[in-house]
């Protein structure tokens, strides 16, 4: 195993330090994609359900997605303060906001699995999950529920290694899991016929993996960084910082996916062909983007610790560096998806499974709301700042006005005759208003002010 490392990321040069920094988040979040992306691809073509299969996965997935929204939370509030304390070098606050992140979450991640499995029929009752494939949902979603401690032991446990700096080793692990996860999705779903438990369960034991191999690896970092005097094992002012920097973040993640939730509901309301669509190419899109809202996370933790240690001017450089690549990003995945709509649908559903329907809901899909990929590119780096800096209010703001346009605009629209493409506008204007949101508090931020982009010498203060 590779020797435990931390960096400091308030010195050298900027481009150079972030890529290195942040280019494995952006990995690790395409490597995690895989896991249901994969499942998505290995019940659509290998099942005996076909897109029912590809259904019941992507139901499951809305209601995970409100449970992950406290896991995505977790690893966004520690990362950001042990950033914080590492960038003031402060070795004992870091000690105790690690100690409290695992006492506090540790709570959390109970109190969400127990709600997760005995409120699981409700949930797709709410969702108006068809009873064709009622089944196979609600045992995918039991699955990975009973998965979450190890979900949560992986997000904070990174989340403590990108804000000490090494952004390399979990992705490591992930892609070792990750390879484990396809090679027993085909076991499972193709030898064994088990389907869709077949592939969650292979999501189940990656996940454990991956969470224990993290947690090694925090162990070893930890015993590294020696603390000025004993660490309190609960501090109850980190926990009051940990709250106020996870929940903003818990609320956009878990509105967003209650959003999602009603969107769901309203396309199957629409019917199964308009389900299958719907979901084949909301994860495309969801793949398109997911690495830059990673690397922003990364961009997150360097602007705080650069605000910490008043190096305003890399904080300017480094926003103008991950915006860049994260515009280059949403310009290749624009060109594939306009280009080439339909395999990349049916790369998710076997052909003599797919209904013409569906394909054609899939295409739309992609090609409407593709075109606006630099426009939700552009929020998510400035978020990324904006929440580095401590504006938690405008990172929420521009997220739930996102949020709230697209869940209403789905229910106006489509109820007005749009149909299906009334579910794609609704994102494109959705994006677009909360873009401008975004850059609106990027330009307010305080401490970067008059503070020039390329400045002659370290500006202090």
């Amino acid at each position: 195993m590779q020797k435990s490392k931390t960096v400091d990321l308030t010195s050298g040069g900027v481009w150079l330090t972030l890529f290195k920094y942040t280019l494995p988040l952006f990995g690790c979040a395409m490597v995690q994609q895989l896991y249901s992306m994969v499942d998505l691809l290995v019940v659509g073509n290998f099942s005996a359900g076909g897109a029912l299969s590809v259904d019941a996965v992507g139901n499951a997935t809305n209601v995970i997605n409100i449970l992950l929204a406290f896991a995505i939370g977790a690893n966004g509030g520690c990362s950001v303060i042990v950033a914080k304390h590492f960038g003031e070098k402060s070795n004992l606050k870091v000690r105790e906001t690690v100690n409290t992140s695992a006492l506090s979450f540790s709570v959390m991640c109970a109190v969400i699995m127990t709600l997760g499995l005995a409120l699981a029929p409700q949930f797709l009752t709410a969702l108006s999950v068809h009873g064709s494939y009622y089944n196979d949902c609600l045992m995918y979603l039991y699955i990975y529920t009973g998965s979450l401690p190890f979900i949560f032991l992986y997000n904070v446990g990174c989340g403590i290694c990108s804000a000490l700096g090494d952004s390399q080793t979990p992705f490591i692990f992930l892609v070792i899991s990750s390879l484990l996860n396809v090679a027993l999705d085909f076991l499972f779903v193709c030898a064994f016929h088990w389907d869709v438990a077949g592939a969650a369960w292979a999501t189940f034991i990656s996940q454990v993996i991956s969470g224990i191999l993290t947690a090694v690896v925090v162990a070893r970092k930890l015993s590294a960084i020696r603390p000025e005097s004993k660490p309190r094992l609960f501090n109850v002012e980190i926990f009051k910082d940990l709250t106020a920097t996870s929940i903003p973040i818990i609320l956009q993640q878990s509105f967003v996916s209650v959003g999602n939730f009603f969107v769901m509901r309203r396309i199957n309301e629409l019917g199964e062909d308009a389900t299958t669509g719907f979901t084949t190419a909301f994860k495309l899109v969801t793949i398109s983007n997911t690495g830059v809202i990673n690397m922003t996370n990364g961009l997150a933790n360097f602007a705080s610790q650069n605000k910490a240690a008043q190096n305003y001017g890399r904080i300017r450089q480094g926003y103008l560096a991950v915006l860049t690549f994260g515009l280059v990003v949403s310009a290749v995945f624009l060109t594939l998806f306009i280009a080439l709509p339909e395999p990349f649908t049916r790369l998710f559903v076997d052909k003599t499974k797919l209904t013409p329907a569906a394909l054609e809901y899939s295409k739309q899909f992609l090609v409407i709301v593709s075109a606006f990929l630099p426009a939700v590119t552009i929020k998510i780096v400035s978020d990324g700042v904006v929440r580095g800096c401590g504006g938690n209010i405008g990172f929420a703001v521009s997220t739930f006005t996102d949020l709230i346009l697209r869940v209403a605009l789905v229910y106006i629209l489509t109820s007005a005759g749009w149909g299906f493409a009334g579910v794609c506008w609704a994102w494109a204007i959705g994006w677009s208003v909360s873009m401008c949101l975004a850059v609106a508090f990027y330009i307010r931020i305080k401490c970067l002010r008059g503070v020039k982009l390329f400045p002659r010498a370290a500006r202090k203060g």
